[in-house]
């Protein structure tokens, strides 16, 4: 999943989508076992709440729900529209997200790839 908190995305299926994929926001927390992302203000649902020492007088709470990733798409700030996300190595090795569209860098990904040298590959011997 290459959707992370913070990020800008805009929403393109259900309820809270709008005709001409207008609707942006920001991802709150992404759920990658579930393939799940909590955007703020998509969603919204109403929460009953029964009485509690944290809420005393109890009642309807509003509350965001996560909706599925493959109903948002990571918005391109160059593009200014929603768009598919490839990613790539640079030269110094770190690994990067970028708009398969207009090709503009959208972050890295997470550190710096280690190489690993000197890993042997054994050859079945032929001892008999």
């Amino acid at each position: 999943m290459l959707i992370r908190k913070n990020d800008t995305v805009v929403v393109i299926k259900g309820s809270d989508a709008s005709p001409d994929h207008k609707t942006i926001a920001k991802v709150l927390e992404v759920y990658p076992k579930e393939n799940k992302v909590l955007v703020e203000g998509i969603n919204v649902v109403w929460k009953h709440v029964r009485p509690s020492r944290r809420n005393p007088r109890g009642g309807r709470v509003q509350k965001e729900m996560p909706i599925s990733a493959a109903n948002v798409m990571l918005y391109c700030p160059r593009c200014q529209r929603g768009v598919r996300v490839g990613r790539r190595y640079l030269a110094d090795g770190t690994k990067e997200r970028y708009c398969k569209k207009c090709k503009n860098s959208l972050g890295t990904i997470g550190p710096r790839a280690k190489r690993r040298q000197g890993v042997a590959t054994s050859s079945p011997s032929s001892s008999s």
